[in-house]
């Protein structure tokens, strides 16, 4: 709830502020920008954006706005913990095991 008060925030600043820029006529050259994205991804952000009142487009400049505002993507971005070092290696030495005969067969148990 609280995350959802600031996106809104956020997003209401972001609105007003092109409408201000657009109102002053600080209108700036437009460039296309062509992106390839999964099919449902696509879909369902055109929905997400539909319920926001907004369109991709719009979404997109948002996003940039606030990617140039901060010097930084605007959420976290983190590698799969799957490849990580310490994974990887916990996975070698389970395979070295595997292969050497020093394994334990188990069964999974559904609990309810």
């Amino acid at each position: 709830m609280i995350g959802q008060l600031c996106t809104n925030t956020v997003f209401t600043k972001l609105v007003q502020s092109a409408i201000i820029k657009k109102k002053e006529g600080k209108n700036m050259a437009q460039s296309t920008l062509t992106i390839r994205m999964d099919s449902e991804d696509k879909k369902n952000m055109e929905t997400l954006c539909k319920e926001l009142g907004i369109n991709l487009t719009t979404a997109f400049t948002m996003f940039t706005k606030q990617a140039l505002r901060e010097q930084a993507i605007p959420f976290r971005v983190s590698a799969d913990p799957f490849y990580s070092t310490s994974n990887m290696e916990h996975l070698k030495r389970g395979i070295a095991a595997y292969n050497a005969g020093e394994f334990k067969e188990r069964d999974l148990i559904e609990v309810d």
